[in-house]
């Protein structure tokens, strides 16, 4: 994938899962977050998911590279039918943009529309991020968050045009 100002994308390979592990159980990234991995401790759980996701048709999975290391991961899956994405920013790299590079990049390599995402409605960093990409809030959900062990307000968001990297 092409870069675009220091951020590529490419496939995930077996050498960013420890990488990917340490920032996907970074505690202040999964309260963050709130919908997490129900323990991001289990390794084991870890790989059998990654294991799955990376094996699934119609799953976009890519890494996120900035400067030749990895920043994190970004993705496009269907769920009941409609495609979501979905992204993991090292926190160490907040703020500076890559999240919505990354974004950019998948939403010119994952055509469909309309996709969707979703964020904690607190979130105000990933929901600036989606409506910066073109998303429109369409309505919000309650569900259970593993990352705060409670219910947390879930923004959904719609994208219908295409955008370009």
């Amino acid at each position: 994938m092409e870069s675009m100002t220091g951020v590529v994308l490419r496939p995930i390979e077996d050498a960013d899962l420890d990488g990917l592990f340490a920032m996907m159980r970074d505690p202040v990234a999964v309260r963050m977050a709130a919908f997490t991995a129900a323990d991001p401790d289990d390794r084991a759980a870890f790989d059998a998911h990654m294991a799955k996701v990376l094996a699934a048709p119609g799953v976009t999975n890519r890494a996120i590279i900035v400067d030749g290391r990895l920043a994190g991961s970004v993705a496009a899956f269907v769920m009941d039918g409609d495609t979501e994405v979905t992204y993991w920013i090292d926190r160490a790299l907040w703020g500076r943009g890559i999240a919505g590079r990354a974004l950019a990049l998948l939403l010119a390599e994952v055509t469909v529309r309309p996709v969707f995402a979703r964020a904690a409605s607190d979130n105000a960093g990933s929901l600036t991020v989606l409506r910066r990409a073109g998303f429109q809030i369409i309505g919000t959900d309650v569900g259970y968050a593993n990352g705060r062990k409670g219910d947390v307000e879930e923004t959904i968001l719609r994208l219908d045009h295409a955008t370009g990297a």
